[in-house]
């Protein structure tokens, strides 16, 4: 594989009104509950139709900060009884990297109480085509995936040890590429050792993968982000992830993965600097704001977007307008 140069501004944050472009509409609650995530996935689920798959982040064993299953639960039960939820076995050698494994480790969490998991890589893997890519030409992904005709993407949004953080294109790049092949292309340059990429060009190999997945689907993909329990770490830390000390904001949910992940990491700016310098410093640090203009550039969404206040039923002008009353978070 032929290296290219990687971008150069992934540790900039480029404030709201020196952006480029068209927008698109963001939804954002405050309630931070099962009736929140319901109401958020219902304004944006117009194009969720046949066999639908539900891409979230199970976590390691006792993660303390995922999306607490039983709300998904709750949102099966009442929006989508016939969804079954997807995963992959990770790149690293941990309590999800084989098949067995990861059933334990969804047992532990609680997954298997109400539902079935898919692991689509348990079996094969399948290529997909990367349009417009500069480091693939095809993304590896769990071969099972491909016999769903719509995603719903419920994402934790959070810090991440190599993204910086992890939003719902970390969710679906790093979540559906399988274990051992698409993972190991985005992490890893051939013929180098393991995690050899530099930052920015981890950023946009996972944009490049979450596109393929996304062009898959079409129409027939819808993002809905929650921000709670932001610590700087991911998921995939389990319990040993940093403390917490990132305030808890709330529920997005829009079609445009682009526009959820900046409007996502516009919230975390918005807030004062005690409340967002140890996220900020991690999303900076690992350049990992290019994901979302690499996202751009690849004509994945946009960067500019109306941010719609479902409490209030109004437009929110500025972020930090809804990060007024952020909440502590749980532990």
């Amino acid at each position: 594989m032929t290296l290219k140069k990687a971008g150069t501004n992934g540790n900039v944050y480029v404030p709201f009104n020196q952006r480029k472009g068209n927008e698109s509409i963001v939804y954002f609650t405050r309630d931070l509950s099962p009736e929140g995530l319901r109401k958020a996935y219902e304004k944006v689920n117009g194009n969720i139709c046949g066999k639908v798959c539900v891409k979230v982040h199970t976590g390691e064993p006792h993660g303390p900060n995922i999306i607490p299953p039983t709300w998904i639960k709750e949102l099966l039960e009442k929006d989508l009884p016939e969804a079954t939820i997807i995963e992959t076995n990770t790149y690293y050698d941990g309590d999800r990297y084989t098949t067995e494994q990861h059933r334990e480790t969804l047992k532990v969490n609680g997954w298997t109480d109400f539902t079935e998991v898919d692991i689509t890589d348990e079996f094969d893997t399948a290529l997909l085509p990367v349009e417009g890519g500069k480091w693939f030409e095809n993304m590896s992904v769990g071969k099972n995936m491909l016999n769903y005709d719509s995603m719903v993407t419920l994402t934790h949004f959070k810090g991440h040890a190599m993204g910086g953080f992890g939003g719902s294109n970390k969710n679906i790049g790093i979540g559906c590429a399988d274990g051992r092949i698409g993972k190991k292309w985005i992490h890893t340059r051939e013929g180098e050792g393991q995690w050899s990429v530099d930052q920015e060009e981890l950023m946009e190999k996972i944009s490049e993968s979450t596109k393929a997945t996304i062009d898959f689907f079409g129409k027939h993909v819808t993002y809905v982000n929650v921000m709670r329990n932001m610590s700087v770490d991911c998921d995939c830390a389990g319990v040993g992830a940093a403390p917490v000390v990132t305030p808890n904001v709330g529920i997005l949910a829009s079609t445009d993965i682009c526009a959820i992940d900046t409007a996502c990491v516009d919230l975390v700016y918005a807030m004062s600097d005690e409340q967002n310098h140890h996220l900020k410093e991690r999303m900076e640090s690992r350049h990992g704001l290019r994901q979302l203009s690499y996202m751009h550039e690849l004509g994945m969404g946009n960067t500019k977007y109306i941010l719609i206040d479902l409490d209030n039923d109004c437009v929110i002008i500025q972020p930090k307008d809804a990060v007024q009353h952020v909440v502590p978070f749980e532990k």
